[in-house]
């Protein structure tokens, strides 16, 4: 061989050399160990589980028998709008009287006309399984944008959520339709589409009452990062929204409608609740027990505010007005949109099974948001696991519960920040400019 060839052969490498340098860089134990444990491959793992859940929601769906809950009652409330009562409190179904927003009526009232008047029972739980799908996707970028969690949490927030594949796919609830368009607002905050993000939010809050949970973190995230003249015009976006939803219902019987549609004083029935079985059903109904929950929970946003989101918000503003696009300033504005939900639930009056949903996917980042060990953390989300997987709940299960979401909430609040961390966020920022 001359001289020529062997230069020739040392600029373009071999096929052989080629497959072993892929095979150092991408298949070494350091690469399997960094998409196992660091957060910035997680986007690699997403994939792999995402489609590892189309899989598993067909096979649900074609294996696991479905059970009918509350489906038939929302076709015969939505139904009635497809016969042209526009009077909500005419409005009824096999569990009662219709009891959620406008946005529900347009949402499930498509889904009743799809599903041939909701006997196509199959058709929609396939539809539902994209919502799984797409409401995943929307977690998993709030969670590789974060650089929060590691890639390995992947397996828990998957793999162990019988209750929520069910929520979806077998039971078909309004409350996945609800959380799909909270996380898609979340996405759109943290990418800095505030309007767009606004609108989307008061669809979710149309189709439940309980996305209101998230309202106080972003009321101050509005206040902090867009000034009081802006945060009006979000305010107006949301409110906006909310008036032409309901506008028919309105203009039939304004009364009957926000009554019905936005009831803060709605009594739960004892039988059903998961986080309070360990008390006596007197209490459960007593509407001081319920004053006493909201005075808690009023205490527990102040608390918060004051030692965490003020200095969250200022910081993430004061990065924004820097133009400067971080891992940590993702983290600022998400951690107090999560806690705001969280602590509503955590003081909820009660929880039945499908609000788990309301939760579930925030509760890996709540838990590293803490100075907590991996094992106790994961000791903790299998043990809330474990609560809303009896059924029906016990005292002891309601008791557990309870435990582990004020663990959740002393470590966060443990964690709070300090002047030091401050003062390291601020030496960091003059070093960017």
């Amino acid at each position: 061989m001359s001289p020529v060839d062997k230069n020739v052969r040392r600029k373009h490498p071999t096929m052989s050399e080629k497959l072993n340098h892929l095979y150092h860089e991408y298949v070494s134990r350091d690469f399997i160990t960094e998409l196992i444990f660091n957060p910035r491959y997680f986007w690699i793992s997403a994939i792999v589980f995402l489609a590892a859940e189309i899989i598993v929601n067909i096979v649900i769906i074609q294996k696991v028998k479905y059970t009918e809950i509350d489906w038939v009652a929302y076709m015969q409330e939505v139904e009635g709008v497809a016969n042209g009562t526009w009077d909500y409190t005419q409005l009824r179904g096999d569990t009662g009287p219709l009891v959620y927003p406008a946005g529900f009526v347009y949402i499930y009232l498509g889904l009743y006309h799809i599903t041939s008047r909701g006997t196509n029972i199959s058709l929609a739980q396939y539809m539902f399984a994209a919502l799984y799908i797409i409401l995943l996707t929307l977690v998993f970028r709030i969670c590789h944008k974060s650089k929060k969690l590691p890639p390995y949490m992947l397996i828990f927030i998957c793999c162990t959520s019988y209750r929520i594949h069910s929520i979806f796919v077998l039971r078909l609830f309004n409350d996945c339709v609800a959380m799909v368009f909270v996380y898609a607002a979340i996405n759109l905050f943290i990418d800095g589409c505030w309007g767009i993000g606004s609108l989307v939010y008061s669809l979710a809050v149309s189709v439940k009452m309980n996305i209101l949970l998230f309202a106080p973190a972003l009321l101050l995230a509005y206040l902090y990062c867009l000034g009081l003249k802006d945060t009006v015009k979000q305010l107006t976006i949301c409110a906006a929204v909310q008036v032409a939803l309901g506008l028919p219902f309105l203009l039939e019987n304004p009364v009957g409608y926000i009554k019905m549609s936005f009831d803060v004083g709605r009594v739960f029935l004892f039988k059903w609740t998961v986080n309070w079985r360990f008390l006596p059903e007197e209490i459960f109904v007593n509407k001081l027990f319920h004053l006493a929950l909201l005075v808690l929970h009023a205490m527990l946003i102040l608390l918060f505010t004051k030692t965490h989101w003020n200095r969250y918000l200022t910081n993430y503003a004061k990065l924004l007005t820097v133009g400067v696009e971080t891992d940590m300033a993702c983290q600022l504005l998400i951690l107090p949109l999560f806690l705001s939900n969280f602590i509503g639930i955590t003081v909820s009056r009660s929880l039945h099974y499908q609000f788990y949903i309301w939760y579930y996917h925030t509760l890996p980042y709540l838990l590293w948001s803490t100075r907590f060990s991996v094992v106790f953390r994961l000791l903790v989300l299998g043990l809330i696991e474990l609560c809303w997987n009896t059924y029906p709940s016990t005292w002891w299960s309601s008791g557990l519960l309870h435990c582990c979401h004020l663990a959740i909430l002393a470590g966060v609040f443990m964690n709070r920040p300090t002047d030091q961390r401050t003062q390291q966020l601020k030496k960091a920022m003059e070093k960017i400019n």
